[in-house]
């Protein structure tokens, strides 16, 4: 019950596959928001572009919140080490998230096109340089930082800044703006969900070279991945759901078949995510000055005991949120229907 390596290994995998269904559900919330001031060219098509996402992405976010808030449970060392490197960019992160649901929120709050318009903006702008700065943070996980023996970070925000990292974070705002398209197709009617299949089938090819480019950087950065893969031969299955999803999108991408381009754009995000957890295993936050120094799931864990009982009160926790968000897309699934401007609530 208290093996200190099967729970450490637990938790590793329960937190890559919240910080996955975080990357599913808010990245097409997320995608929306990048892509609309180009898709949406009428006040009614920006309201069906917020309206979408309008009853969801509150819920969406909670996994993020509560994959840090476990990992601060699970790993405490890497908490401190990984919060207190990306001091700044969480700031920032927290600035995106709070302008973005502000802008959400207090957009229909008045009737005027000036208001409306600076919301609409600042909904953009936050969405796309969130969808920005979540793959800088990843590129720089599976890159590496500088790590002290200490186990604290030795760097600066500008660090963070490195190629391999920009690359990430720019097909991170890609993949999502592909997955935002792909949502906005089953949401949308008319032009505008013509307009949203166009840009669906421009962004598989950027998100096709994007894919390919990172695939070459991470071989050539880390080239031990190779290895780490053949002590882990199910792990293939995880670039193989990436191939099998960008095969799928080209598949659906001019066609009718908006669910399928959903689910393909839905398997590229959940097999790039698995390949890199799967890349850097059991490294957390893998050190550039000496390896030794990283951060594993094995030298960065609780005791065994608060892994076991933190696990089964966060899965207890995860099985109610799944619940909650089923409820909740199920409920407002299939087209936007626009209330009346003035009756109830609207976004």
């Amino acid at each position: 019950m208290h093996n200190p390596v099967f729970w450490a290994q637990a938790w590793f995998v329960l937190l890559s596959a919240m910080l996955a269904a975080y990357a599913v559900l808010d990245g097409y919330d997320l995608g929306v928001g990048a892509l609309h001031p180009w898709v949406a060219k009428t006040a009614e098509e920006r309201r069906v572009c917020v309206n979408s996402i309008g009853p969801v992405w509150n819920g969406n976010e909670v996994w993020l919140i509560a994959a840090g808030g476990m990992m601060l449970v699970a790993f405490p060392r890497v908490y401190a080490s990984g919060f207190s490197g990306f001091y700044l960019a969480l700031m920032a992160v927290l600035w995106l998230l709070l302008m973005r649901g502000i802008a959400i929120e207090f957009r229909s709050h008045f009737a005027n096109h000036l208001w409306r318009g600076f919301w609409d903006v600042t909904f953009g702008l936050a969405s796309i340089f969130l969808a920005l700065f979540l793959g800088v943070a990843l590129g720089n996980v599976v890159h590496g930082l500088p790590i002290a023996p200490n186990g604290y970070f030795q760097g600066s925000f500008t660090l963070l800044l490195n190629p391999y990292s920009l690359l990430t974070g720019l097909l991170s705002l890609t993949l999502l703006l592909w997955h935002g398209a792909n949502y906005l197709r089953r949401k949308a009617v008319g032009t505008l969900e013509e307009r949203a299949q166009r840009w669906a089938a421009g962004l598989w090819w950027a998100a096709l070279a994007l894919v390919a480019a990172m695939t070459a950087a991470t071989l050539a950065l880390r080239a031990g991945i190779g290895a780490n893969f053949l002590r882990q031969p199910w792990a293939f299955i995880l670039p193989a759901v990436t191939v099998a999803g960008l095969a799928i999108g080209f598949w659906a991408r001019r066609r009718g078949r908006e669910v399928a381009a959903f689910r393909a754009s839905t398997m590229v995000i959940v097999g790039l995510l698995g390949s890199a957890a799967a890349s850097v295993y059991p490294a957390l936050l893998p050190s550039t000055l000496d390896r030794r120094d990283s951060l594993t799931i094995f030298n960065a864990a609780s005791t065994p005991h608060e892994l076991f009982t933190s696990f089964l009160a966060n899965i207890a926790g995860m099985i109610a949120v799944a619940f909650y968000s089923y409820h909740v897309h199920r409920t407002f699934a299939g087209k936007v229907q626009l209330p009346p401007p003035g009756a109830g609530h609207e976004y």
